[in-house]
C-alpha cells in the first residue's frame, strides 16, 4: 500500500456532456485546472488536457480530444503496487485516486513515481528506469553526500553529463547548507531557487526516511525556471527591441501601418510605405494618413471608419487588378479612449481563388458523403439476408445490378424464402432509396376493398367512403417503390387496371374520371407458377409479360443447405438476446437440420428454432439432435433425394451418407439391433461402423 500526501492529490474538475451542462464552455475557459473530466449521467467516463481545446471550445472538439478513463489506472486504499501498475503509470500523465468507491481526485505521473521511489522494495530498479521518462529532474544523494543516481531530465537541466555527475559531491552542484539540513533534520525544503549566468532552476530537497526515522537518502527534485531565463534574455535584448519589431513588420506578409487617434503615422512596415507613397520613408513619419496623395484611399477610409465608430473596421476593394483587404483594429488606453489604430492590408486575390476552390471541394465532399450514406444503407438491408451459398451470392450480385434501374421486377420463390426482403433490398440499393417503399399483399385484402386500397377513391365513391376521399397505394408510393406480394391472387378485373398503370403510368381513383399521372417502380412477388396460370386462363398473359421484365427467382432452402447453420445460429442468437438465454445447437443437431427438406423454407426454420428455445431444458444450454427430432416431420414431407452441391469422389459420398444414416438410426433407436433392422443390414455391421464413427469423432475426424 502507498500513502500519498494530500497536497499531491488534485481535485477533479468535471463537465457533464450527457445531459449537456449549461455554460460548459465558459466554465472551462475560466478554469485554471490542467485537466477536465467528462461525466455522462453522473459518472466520469473520459478526461482531456484543457490546453488542447482552449482555442476552439466546441462540443465536437471536446469529444474528439477526450480519452477514456478506462486506460487510466486507479489508486485505491488497498492498492497493491505491481509491475503492471508501474508500467500503466508511464502510459498516461495522471492516475485517478479512489476512496470508498468514489473518485476523490488525481495525482500527476511524476508525483506518484516520486512517492514510489521513496519506498525500498523490489520495484526500485524498475522505477529508476521509468524515471527517465519524467519531465522533472531527479537526483538521489547517499549518506556520504554523493550523487548515486539521476535521470536524463535532471542532467539536461543542470547542463552536465552522467559521468560528470555520478559519485560527485552534492555540495559541488547543490546548496551544501540545504543538503546538510535535509540529512540532519529530515525536513523537506521546497522551492529553493538557484540562478547563475546560464541557469535558472528550482530545487526541492526531499529526505528518504527509513522505518526508524533515519534519513537513508536524499532526493533532489529539479524544475526549470523558464520565466527567469526569459527575463534574463529580455534584459539582454531590450535595447534592440525597437529594431527587432521593425524587422518583424518588414518580414510580415501583411502590410502594417500604425497611426494615432488622429491618423498621424507612427510606425510602418517597409512594404506598406513602398506600395503607397513616393519619396523618403522617413518623411512620412508624423504625417497624417489623410494627406497622402491618391495612394492610400483604402487605408484612409478604414482609419476614418475606426475613428468614427471606435470599433474594428474592414474594407475589400480592387486595386490595380488585385483584391485588397484592409482591416483597422482600434487600441484603447486605460481610460477607454482611442489610442492607436493598427492597419493591416493583405492581397487576398489568391485567397479568393482558394475559397472558390474550397467551395467546389465542399460540394464534391457532400456528394461523396451522400454516396457513402447510400453504401451504408445497402449494407444495412444486406445484413438482414443471411447466406454463404454460391446460389445466394449470385442472387445478391444480380440484385445489386437490378437496383441501378427502375425496371419492373417479378420475384418468384416458394413460401417463406424471403421475397419481401429482396424487394426491400432493391429499394434500399436503388435510386429511389429516399422515396417511399410501400408493400401490399394482394391475397390478404377482399376484392371489394383491394381496388380502393390500390387506386384510392373520391368523396361519395361508395357507401361508407371517407368524406374527404383517400389516396391509394399507387399515389402514396409516387416516385418510390410499390411491392405487390402474392400478385397471382389479384382478381381478373383489377389485373386490367394494373396493366393500364404499367402501360400508361397513370391511375384513376374509384368513383372519378380524372386521370392522375404517377411514377412508381413496381415489384411483384408470387409463390406460384404464373406461366402455368396463364395457360389455365387464371392470369392475363399481357399482364404477365408486363410484370416479368426482370425475373428474379429465390432458391428454396433445401437447395442451399450450407445456409441452414448460419440461419439457425442467427435465429437462436436473436432469441437468446430477446429472452436472456444462452442456448446453442450441437454439431449433430445442425447436421439433422441440414438433412431436412424444409418445405416451409426459412419461415419454417425460424419457427422451429423458436419452438426449440421455448421447450428446451433451462439447465442444459446445448440443444442436441435427439431433442430436435420430435419437433421435425421426417416422413411427412415428400421423399427427397440427397442434395449434392459439389463434385466429390463417389466412395466419399457413399461414406458420408452411410455415416449420417447410421448416426441418425442410433440417435433415434438407441440400440444396434433396432438400428440394423431399420437400415436392413446386419447388427454386427452397424456395431462395427458406429464404433468407427465414434472413434473418428473423438479424434477430430468426424464428418459434419
Amino acid at each position: 500500500m502507498l500513502d500519498i500526501p494530500q497536497e499531491k492529490v488534485h481535485p477533479l474538475f468535471t463537465i457533464s456532456t450527457d445531459p449537456l451542462e449549461k455554460n460548459w464552455h465558459k466554465k472551462i475557459k475560466n478554469s485554471k485546472e490542467s485537466y477536465v473530466f467528462l461525466k455522462k449521467r453522473g459518472e466520469i467516463y473520459a478526461y482531456l488536457f484543457i490546453r488542447k481545446i482552449r482555442k476552439n471550445l466546441t462540443l465536437s472538439n471536446l469529444k474528439k480530444h477526450a480519452k477514456s478513463i478506462q486506460i487510466i489506472d486507479v489508486l485505491k486504499e488497498d492498492k497493491f503496487i505491481s509491475i503492471s501498475f508501474l508500467i500503466q503509470i508511464l502510459g498516461e500523465p495522471l492516475t485517478l485516486v479512489k476512496k470508498n468507491k468514489t473518485f476523490t481526485g488525481y495525482i500527476k505521473r511524476e508525483d506518484l513515481l516520486i512517492e514510489l521511489l521513496k519506498q525500498e522494495d523490489n520495484h526500485k530498479k524498475l522505477l529508476e528506469i521509468m524515471l527517465s521518462s519524467i519531465p522533472k529532474g531527479i537526483f538521489i544523494i547517499n549518506k556520504e553526500r554523493e550523487i548515486v543516481n539521476c535521470n536524463d531530465a535532471g542532467i539536461r537541466m543542470i547542463k552536465s553529463t552522467y559521468d560528470d555527475v555520478i559519485l560527485k559531491k552534492a555540495s559541488e552542484i547543490f546548496d551544501p547548507t540545504k543538503v546538510e539540513q535535509a540529512f540532519t533534520t529530515s525536513k523537506v525544503s521546497l522551492n529553493q531557487i538557484h540562478i547563475t549566468d546560464d541557469l535558472g532552476i528550482l530545487f526541492d530537497y526531499s529526505p528518504i526516511v527509513d522505518e526508524s526515522g533515519n534519513v537513508e537518502k536524499l532526493m533532489i527534485i529539479v524544475q526549470d525556471l523558464p520565466k527567469v531565463e526569459e527575463m534574463a534574455l529580455e534584459i539582454q535584448y531590450v535595447k534592440d527591441l525597437n529594431a527587432d519589431l521593425n524587422a518583424i513588420l518588414t518580414s510580415m506578409y501583411d502590410e502594417i501601418l500604425v497611426v494615432d487617434s488622429h491618423g498621424q503615422i507612427l510606425r510602418y512596415s517597409d512594404n506598406f510605405i513602398l506600395d503607397y507613397a513616393n519619396g523618403s520613408i522617413q518623411e512620412l513619419i508624423g504625417k497624417s494618413i489623410f494627406d497622402l496623395e491618391n495612394k492610400n484611399d483604402i487605408g484612409a477610409s478604414v482609419v476614418n471608419n475606426v475613428i468614427k465608430r471606435e470599433e474594428k473596421a474592414s474594407i475589400v476593394q480592387e486595386v490595380n487588378g488585385k483584391n485588397m483587404m484592409t482591416i483597422g483594429n482600434p487600441i484603447f488606453d486605460d481610460q477607454g479612449a482611442l489610442y492607436r489604430i493598427v492597419i493591416a492590408t493583405r492581397d487576398i486575390t489568391e485567397t479568393t481563388k482558394l475559397k472558390s476552390e474550397l467551395d467546389a471541394t465542399k460540394k464534391l465532399t457532400k456528394e461523396y458523403e451522400k454516396q457513402i450514406e447510400n453504401i451504408k444503407r445497402k449494407n444495412t438491408i444486406g445484413q438482414k439476408i443471411i447466406y454463404r451459398s454460391l446460389k445466394m451470392e449470385q442472387l445478391m450480385m444480380k440484385i445489386e445490378k437490378i437496383a441501378e434501374f427502375n425496371s419492373t421486377v417479378l420475384v418468384q420463390g416458394e413460401s417463406g424464402v424471403g421475397k419481401d426482403l429482396i424487394a426491400q433490398m432493391i429499394h434500399q440499393q436503388g435510386q429511389r432509396v429516399d422515396k417511399p417503399f410501400l408493400a401490399l399483399n394482394c391475397g390478404a385484402i377482399p376484392e371489394e376493398l383491394l381496388e380502393s386500397e390500390l387506386f384510392g377513391y373520391i368523396k361519395g365513391a361508395f357507401t361508407g367512403a371517407d368524406e374527404e376521399g383517400k389516396l391509394g397505394y399507387f399515389e402514396k408510393a409516387n416516385e418510390g417503390v410499390l411491392f405487390l406480394d402474392e400478385i397471382s391472387e389479384l382478381p381478373a378485373r383489377l389485373q386490367v387496371k394494373l396493366l393500364r398503370v404499367l402501360q400508361e403510368k397513370e391511375i384513376t381513383r374509384v368513383g372519378s374520371t380524372e386521370v392522375h399521372p404517377i411514377d412508381v417502380q413496381i415489384i411483384t412477388a408470387t409463390n406460384k407458377d404464373l406461366e402455368e396460370l396463364v395457360k389455365q386462363g387464371e392470369f392475363r398473359e399481357d399482364l404477365f409479360y408486363r410484370i416479368n421484365v426482370i425475373p428474379v427467382t429465390i432458391p428454396p432452402l433445401r437447395e442451399r443447405p450450407e445456409d441452414i447453420p448460419l440461419l439457425a445460429y442467427h435465429f437462436i442468437e436473436l432469441l437468446n438476446e430477446q429472452y436472456k438465454k444462452s442456448y446453442q445447437l450441437s454439431p449433430e443437431a445442425l447436421s439433422l437440420l441440414e438433412s431436412y427438406s424444409w418445405p416451409g423454407n426459412i419461415r419454417e426454420l425460424q419457427n422451429l428454432i423458436e419452438r426449440l428455445v421455448v421447450f428446451a431444458d433451462e439447465d442444459e444450454n446445448i440443444i442436441y439432435a435427439e431433442f430436435i427430432r420430435p419437433f421435425m416431420h421426417f416422413g411427412l414431407e415428400q421423399k427427397t433425394k440427397p442434395i449434392i452441391s459439389d463434385i466429390i469422389p463417389l466412395q466419399e459420398a457413399k461414406d458420408l451418407i452411410e455415416e449420417q444414416l447410421i448416426t441418425l438410426a442410433m440417435e433415434k433407436y438407441k440400440t444396434t439391433t433396432k438400428a440394423a433392422q431399420m437400415l436392413k443390414i446386419n447388427q454386427s455391421t452397424v456395431s462395427r461402423k458406429y464404433n468407427k464413427i465414434i472413434n473418428q469423432k473423438n479424434n477430430g475426424n468426424y464428418h459434419v
